[in-house]
């Protein structure tokens, strides 16, 4: 690890003017490739201390072994050459957008003597229309097919073509009319070009002539009597509409545009692309991309946009697919500043461009749909490389290797704490099995041992619960004998086994969410361990590993329960969000693992499955909580009649205040009935006005 000191330009080398800087490693190897307005400014936060750069900017540095610059003359200068230099040298350390998949596009081989209309992948060559990208290599075939009736272009290989020029006679696209057949010189190959032409400004956007000019051929027709020609010309219109439709119309003023979204979180980041041509959707493609430095929405898209229109020229329209540059760019964010790369891509179009967030209207609707493919596309990216049996175990590996256990947690148990400023305060508990949810294996707790928000205590609790469960079981199985266990005993839940009951553990009765309430979600999986009655049970395996969503106190308050319960075979460590750092117990430092690491990337999926199913079971507890009312303690009160009272008095302030006999006058309240109300209400009666403690008002209660 290098220290940044040995390698800092002196004061005053720094140039104060636009220009790009490169890092490189002991090797030489370019690591990093940034540009910056002032040169002086950016690369001297480089060199501050250690311990304020971001964990991400800290790797970088202490890998680097020197630095060097390029001074330019303006911003947008400085944009080209980072973009030169990043595909030059392909840094480690900058964002690197990669295709999720090879998105086909349909070609047309306008550089060949007889082009010819096929799927292509891979890079772009010259004298190739594209169009596209599409989502599958099917649609693209379909639209081909349907659109050959009307422009029959060759759609053969070379060899296929050569050897029907060979026999002199077509293939059987060219009997069926699909293929106008110059393979045998049925027409010449300026007329070839001509239907290769109008197949590409069809696909290009440019419907509306032909399909007027078929009609009235076909009307021509018909009036000569010519029906099995006008027959033939209405098929083709139909056929054109077909694929027409398959591109529907997204925005009414037939603009061209590329609209971009970003989905992401703490470590990747996942971003869809739509091409629109005259008002359709013309293509599609999504880049995946790891966030291996410190960048936010705004550098994401400024990332994105430079890697997307860093080879383009041109304009958009022209092109009719996917190359060139759009009139508009519409982006979730804009780059910080917005003026350089706006001017950039108005230098590569040779036009205005128009680089904004949609507000309002088609477009905002439009990349609300963006948006959504883009947050699919990362959900499905992190399944598949969760559900990999070799990336699992490779995770299940370094997370042992870094916190130095002895085998592999194949069972992982996280545990986060919930709560609304102190108010309903429940915890929650997620089971990972071999690197996968096992959510018939979730519970869920209440905090009952005290009031108020420590997280820490909280913590404390929940794992002192989840252990004595254990240790019934156990006990019942004679895996864990009395007399070995120590201290105090006290009865377990439900009449089972005596529990140890440590002086500095909390003791609680048998109460509903105790021990650990079973998720709703989950059914018990087919298999799974049961007791002597057939019940399944909640506790009954340990795990090898116990994460807590924290840092240093969490972790110390779960390790000291384990201790009180003589638990000495479970590992705890925690994960700290903020830094991403792995906290072990009695650690002064954190364990830092690498941003490519799958063990941290295991162990961050463990702790937001714990936290969604954290804040779901606490937003659920409190909308309850929040719909409650006084008279829910009325006893037979149905739904109906707690209704029908507050239809007829307004609120329960006005009902409180009501006598019985005018309580008794509402439909279906008898006098009993309307005694019971006002003595209930009448208990419950609040000591004063409700205040707002925030404004100081007086709330009237509804």
């Amino acid at each position: 690890m290098a220290d940044p000191s040995t390698y800092r330009p002196k004061p005053g080398e720094i140039p104060d003017s636009p220009g790009v800087y490169r890092f490189r490693d002991e090797h030489r190897r370019v690591i990093y490739v940034g540009k910056a307005k002032s040169l002086r400014q950016r690369l001297n936060n480089y060199f501050q201390d250690l311990a304020g750069l971001h964990p991400r900017t800290r790797t970088m540095v202490t890998t680097a072994a020197s630095v060097e610059w390029t001074v330019v003359g303006t911003e947008v200068e400085a944009l080209q050459l980072e973009y030169t230099w990043i595909q030059e040298f392909a840094p480690r350390f900058n964002v690197k957008y990669r295709d999720d998949k090879s998105y086909p596009s349909l070609a047309v081989t306008m550089n060949e003597q007889f082009p010819r209309v096929q799927v292509m992948r891979g890079p772009k060559k010259k004298g190739v229309r594209y169009f596209g990208p599409y989502g599958q290599a099917w649609a693209i075939r379909e639209t081909v097919d349907l659109m050959l009736r009307v422009f029959p272009v060759r759609t053969c290989s070379a060899g296929v073509f050569k050897r029907s020029a060979q026999i002199g006679r077509p293939c059987l696209l060219g009997y069926i009319g699909k293929c106008s057949a110059p393979c045998v010189g049925r027409v010449s190959p300026q007329e070839h070009r001509e239907l290769a032409e109008e197949f590409c400004d069809f696909m290009a956007g440019h419907t509306g002539s032909y399909l007027r000019r078929l009609e009235r051929e076909m009307q021509d027709a018909a009036e000569e009597m010519e029906y099995e020609r006008a027959a033939r010309l209405r098929d083709d219109i139909d056929a054109l509409k077909r694929a027409m439709e398959k591109n529907a119309v997204v925005l009414t003023d037939a603009t061209d545009a590329d609209l971009i979204a970003v989905a992401e979180d703490e470590l990747e980041a996942a971003l869809q692309i739509f091409h629109v041509r005259g008002g359709r959707v013309r293509g599609q493609r999504g880049w995946v991309t790891d966030k291996v430095e410190a960048v936010g929405t705004p550098e994401l898209v400024e990332h994105a946009l430079q890697q997307l229109y860093g080879a383009e020229q041109g304009d958009a329209s022209e092109g009719g697919g996917s190359g060139g540059v759009p009139k508009e760019v519409l982006v979730p964010a804009l780059p910080e500043p917005a003026e350089p790369i706006a001017q950039w891509l108005t230098e590569r179009r040779g036009a205005q461009v128009s680089l904004r967030i949609p507000q309002r209207g088609d477009k905002r609707a439009l990349m609300e749909t963006v948006k959504r493919n883009a947050e699919h596309a990362l959900v499905l990216h992190k399944t598949k490389r969760a559900s990999d049996l070799t990336t699992r175990s490779r995770a299940l590996e370094e997370i042992a290797d870094a916190l130095e256990l002895d085998s592999a947690p194949l069972r992982i148990e996280c545990f986060d704490i919930s709560h609304l400023q102190g108010d309903d305060v429940v915890a929650s508990m997620v089971v990972f099995e071999d690197g996968l949810a096992r959510k018939s294996e979730y519970r869920r707790f209440q905090i009952k041992s005290f009031a108020g928000q420590d997280d820490v205590r909280a913590m404390h609790e929940v794992i002192s619960r989840r252990f004595r469960r254990y240790l019934v079981e156990k006990q019942k199985t004679g895996e864990w004998p009395e007399e070995e266990l120590g201290g105090e005993l006290e009865a377990g839940p439900e009449g089972g086994s005596p529990l140890p009951r440590p002086e500095a553990a909390p003791v609680h009765e048998s109460v509903p969410g105790l021990c650990g309430e079973p998720s709703p979600e989950p059914v018990p999986a087919r298999g799974a361990v049961r007791d002597e009655e057939g019940r399944p049970k909640r506790f009954a395996y340990p795990p090898q590993l116990v994460v807590v969503d924290g840092g240093q106190p969490q972790v110390a308050a779960a390790k000291a329960a384990l201790e009180e319960l003589g638990i000495d075979d479970v590992a705890v460590c925690g994960l700290a969000k903020r830094l991403e750092e792995v906290w072990l117990p009695g650690d002064s430092d954190p364990v830092v693992l690498p941003r490519s690491s799958e063990g941290l990337y295991l162990l961050q999926r463990v702790r937001d499955e714990a936290h969604r199913f954290a804040i779901r079971y606490q937003r659920g507890k409190r909308g309850k909580r929040l719909r409650s009312s006084p008279l829910d303690a009325v006893q037979g009160l149905g739904e109906t009649r707690k209704k029908a009272l507050l239809k007829h008095f307004g609120s329960v302030k006005k009902l409180r205040a009501a006598r019985v006999e005018e309580i008794s006058q509402v439909p279906g309240i008898g006098r009993k009935t309307a005694e019971t109300v006002a003595a209930a209400l009448a208990e419950g009666a609040p000591a004063g006005p409700v205040v707002n403690t925030a404004t100081g008002e007086i709330v009237e209660e509804e």
